[in-house]
């Protein structure tokens, strides 16, 4: 029993111990130093012991939040929805036409190329220009393309 009561006893007395003391030093070409032993030049720093207690868990959201929020009818949510739909199937259209236009431009493009005429009167083929008209022409065809499918992917997610 002497014994636990001196052990006890004894390990008190160097708990204090463990705690070290910490020295930061910034020598002059702006290296810095941490230490446990005093240096020339260093300051011992004063640390906060770290907080053992775990951080408060989130707050649960409460039901009372969505009480408040303004409810729509469902008869006034249809109608935003039928005329929300409407437009969609109106810019379908548009762009089905503005498609059409471009794919005829594109086939008058190919049709048609971009010609020269030398200082001798022979008629030349500009390959360069024929190119950029037919990538130009040919992109407009393409951004229609997409539109078309990204109103008609919208328009089934409507319909869902």
């Amino acid at each position: 029993m002497k014994l636990r009561y001196i052990l006890v006893l004894w390990s008190l007395c160097h708990i204090g111990w463990a705690q070290a003391e910490i020295y930061k030093r910034i020598d002059a070409d702006g290296h810095v130093t941490y230490s446990s032993t005093p240096l020339k030049g260093a300051k011992k720093l004063h640390l906060e012991p770290l907080s053992t207690m775990p951080p408060p868990p989130p707050r649960a959201r409460s039901n009372e939040d969505s009480s408040d929020f303004p409810r729509v009818d469902s008869a006034t949510q249809k109608g935003r929805d039928n005329s929300s739909r409407q437009i969609l199937e109106d810019e379908l259209a548009t762009e089905e036409k503005a498609l059409a236009e471009a794919r005829k431009n594109l086939q008058k493009g190919s049709e048609s190329p971009e010609n020269y005429t030398d200082k001798d009167g022979k008629i030349y083929v500009n390959l360069a220009k024929q190119e950029e008209k037919m990538n130009a022409l040919q992109k407009q065809v393409q951004v229609h393309e997409k539109n078309i499918s990204a109103l008609k992917t919208e328009l089934s997610n409507r319909n869902k």
